[in-house]
């Protein structure tokens, strides 16, 4: 089913940009400001990750996290280094001051040169193992070893069961870096079971959200031309681990009870899917829509959002679902926007989910089952009052991961880093462990 265009009506537009404590529950209070440590703070600090207009999720979010820290401590803190995928280029803000050709190894040296040049006081490293080149990864360990100031690295993934290559450069990322954050117990406990990384060196900080309103969906849904109708919602960069043929084998089952039901599926296809293999996996979700007989109530929305429509769009749902397939995703964005917004959830237990939705924030299935996932749907849309509380649930818990207290949070880790300038004695190569990338990259060539 085509989509209808989304706009924002001023009263929408007021809502998603108005005072978010203001809700349901009556005014939030405000936050307590997170205790900063007598330390002193690093006055210069370059984020390294993909950027916006980039789309991808890491480009998101080293954009929100960049905006944010600039909100809370001013614009001149804080410059970005953006990583370019193979032969694209971007318009990128101001505050981007230098690129890295992602797949040219000469790149991260010169990046290092940059940094280090310009008197930086602290580098934030954005690490997900397909953004940068070389074997999983390899070619941000040159950029590592090279830079002269202390290094923060957040980590978008953490492997349960890496293969070598992984494990060495994820080792060595650890050894290079002066504090590591992760967002999830989970990825907490797999650095130190999985890679031998000390405790005392991880830091917590839970992925960053919008500050948005509680309000009910219908205040979105004639904005988005769908008023009357009950929304399934998921988004983000469609690829074919994201689980939406449950959601869609769930919907005849669904729809005998609550004929009303749509599933809405936004997001362009991930940029490396259509590089590969085109719109192929969209195709494929349509067919097996018309195939159950379900074709007019899911809608494809086949585009990147601003954060405008993102807000109005999840505002829209009565349901957000995750139905993800693999057990070991550490992080989900899209989750724990979700949460933020205030949605009643249904999702896989990947461990993010796992961990976010746990004390009835949200309904866990098993992966791959839209029985379950039918069974959770109709429960939820059959009882207003079980819904409402699970949004309550979720969206008071999100409170702590709004982006200011994220941003506070991640100066607190800068600051621990930067108290110790001294290049830690651990930041040098074990000798066996160059040997391995050595004889990796030989056998790559």
């Amino acid at each position: 089913m085509s989509a209808p265009n989304i706009s924002l009506n001023p009263q929408t537009r007021t809502l998603i940009l108005g005072d978010a404590r203001t809700s349901l529950f009556g005014r939030m209070p405000a936050f307590s400001q997170q205790p900063m440590p007598s330390r002193p703070l690093p006055a210069r600090i370059a984020l390294i990750g993909n950027h916006l207009p980039r789309q991808c999720g890491i480009a998101t979010f080293t954009t929100d996290l960049s905006d944010a820290i600039t909100a809370e401590y001013g614009a001149a803190v804080l410059s970005v280094v953006a990583v370019n995928d193979t032969q694209s280029s971007y318009a990128y803000p101001t505050r981007v001051r230098f690129q890295i050709a992602e797949g040219d190894i000469s790149s991260y040296g010169e990046t290092a040169k940059f940094l280090n040049a310009g008197n930086f006081d602290l580098v934030c490293l954005q690490h997900e193992y397909g953004i940068f080149g070389g074997k999983a990864g390899s070619h941000v360990l040159k950029l590592l070893q090279r830079l002269t100031m202390p290094v923060v690295t957040t980590l978008h993934t953490v492997l349960s069961q890496p293969d070598l290559d992984q494990r060495i450069v994820m080792q060595q990322i650890a050894a290079l870096s002066d504090r590591l954050i992760v967002m999830s117990e989970y990825s907490s406990r797999a650095l130190q079971d999985v890679f031998g990384v000390s405790a005392e060196k991880i830091d917590l900080v839970p992925h960053g959200i919008p500050d948005l309103p509680f309000v009910q969906p219908e205040v979105y849904k004639d904005a988005l031309a769908i008023a009357g109708k009950l929304v399934l919602l998921t988004f983000g960069l469609l690829s074919p681990n994201k689980g939406f043929e449950s959601v869609i084998r769930a919907l005849p089952r669904i729809l005998a009870g609550h004929s009303d039901v749509i599933y809405v599926i936004a997001g362009a296809t991930h940029p490396h899917v259509r590089a590969r293999e085109g719109d192929r996996y969209r195709d494929q979700l349509q067919a097996l829509a018309r195939e159950v007989g379900v074709e007019r109530e899911v809608v494809f929305y086949n585009r990147f959002f601003s954060p405008q429509e993102m807000a109005s769009l999840v505002g829209s749902a009565d349901i957000y679902i995750t139905p993800y397939c693999h057990v070991a995703q550490a992080v989900s964005g899209t989750l724990a926007y979700a949460m933020g917004a205030g949605k009643a959830i249904i999702s896989t237990p990947y461990w993010h989910a796992a961990e976010l939705l746990d004390g009835g924030r949200g309904a866990l299935v098993p992966f791959e089952d839209p029985a379950a996932i039918a069974d959770a749907a109709i429960e939820l849309l059959d009882n207003d009052a079980k819904r409402d509380a699970m949004r309550k649930r979720a969206y008071l818990y999100a409170r702590e991961m709004v982006w200011n207290r994220v941003a506070q949070s991640y100066m607190h880790s800068f600051s621990r880093a930067y108290a110790h300038r001294t290049r830690p004695a651990n930041r040098a190569f074990p000798a066996q462990a160059v040997k391995k990338i050595a004889a990796s990259l030989l056998l790559s060539a």
